[in-house]
């Protein structure tokens, strides 16, 4: 188990330091080290490079990885099935809705400026936070909770899409701009937001591990450790709201890194128990999305790729494994 903690830790090291060192800009990995370090690089202009963008598009993927990953974990165990993930409750749903009204409608939400993307897709993972908590208040079936959120995200999806046709192309580009997702776009203030919502979230998540461990159980071996599971559920759909909300807001939507993170996790902690995966998730996804980041990157072009298609490329094929294998690795 040591050595398994030592993986991960080396393995996230590894990635953030090159996430840092790769770019348009080629930095000799020793300069980067000695920037980290507070030093004088051997060009000014490469303290600026490192300190002011790549330092906070490295923190962004640690934080976002980390937040979407916690998320799915509690996703899969709340509805103990393998294949769910943030998305099941149609957070980024509602988000992609309310910046395609903004975008694609001209319809602003409250107000216009660099700032009301971000409050039309906070605003949409709140409405659809609140239906979702409301009708889980309602239901007592995880199962139908599952369906509930599967359909929200469907009737969310269709309204987009007829946006989408009766919209200008130019206002179309910038939407799929929007959805393709992006780690390098936020300042520093918007990353100590991440950073907040996601410590409040993954805290919430480790206060609710016995209850976590006793639900993989069942409802009835749950109550009978003195679990209210309505309760619990609300308070998971919560933190699971916080997580993916906050990194949907600030960064697009990103696809797969929920879903498939938890799986790889119980590759190299081979437990079930939350205390354990909780912060193996939250390292793996980290790393996870720093790797991922890093190929975008193409290093030494000054293109970059959309995150979204290359967490999709490295998740689906974690996700068609999960299928082939379920019943081995699904506790």
């Amino acid at each position: 188990m040591r050595f398994s903690w030592l993986l991960l830790f080396v393995i996230l090291l590894v990635l953030f330091l090159l996430n840092l060192w790769l770019g348009s800009v080629a930095i000799p990995p020793d300069e980067t080290l000695t920037i980290l370090l507070g030093g004088t690089p051997s060009e000014i202009v490469w303290k600026d490079i490192v300190l002011d963008f790549r330092l906070s598009k490295t923190l962004t993927c640690v934080f976002a990885g980390s937040a979407l990953s916690v998320s799915g974990l509690l996703m899969q165990t709340l509805f103990r099935n393998p294949l769910a993930g943030p998305d099941v409750l149609g957070l980024s749903s509602g988000a992609s809705l309310f910046v395609a009204i903004t975008v694609m409608a001209g319809i602003p939400i409250f107000f216009t400026g660099p700032y009301a993307i971000v409050l039309a897709a906070c605003l949409g993972c709140i409405a659809v936070f609140l239906i979702m908590l409301a009708v889980a208040q309602r239901l007592r079936d995880n199962a139908s909770l599952l369906i509930v959120g599967l359909m929200v995200g469907a009737g969310t999806s269709s309204l987009v899409s007829v946006l989408q046709f009766i919209s200008r192309a130019e206002d179309q580009q910038y939407y799929l701009v929007w959805t393709f997702g992006s780690m390098g776009n936020l300042n520093w203030n918007e990353v100590i937001i991440l950073a907040l919502v996601t410590v409040t979230g993954a805290t919430l998540a480790f206060l609710l591990i016995k209850a976590l461990n006793a639900w993989l159980l069942g409802d009835t071996y749950a109550r009978s450790l003195g679990i209210n599971p309505g309760h619990t559920r609300i308070l998971i759909i919560i933190s699971t709201c916080l997580l993916t909300g906050v990194v949907t807001a600030l960064c697009g939507p990103i696809a797969f890194v929920g879903l498939a993170v938890p799986h790889l996790t119980r590759i190299v902690i081979k437990s079930s128990s939350h205390k354990l995966l909780l912060p193996g998730v939250m390292m793996t996804g980290a790393s996870f999305m720093l790797a991922c980041d890093s190929i975008a990157q193409l290093p030494g072009m000054a293109m970059v790729l959309p995150i979204n298609a290359i967490t999709a490329l490295v998740g689906a094929p974690v996700v068609i494994w999960v299928i082939i294998r379920a019943k081995k690795i699904w506790v």
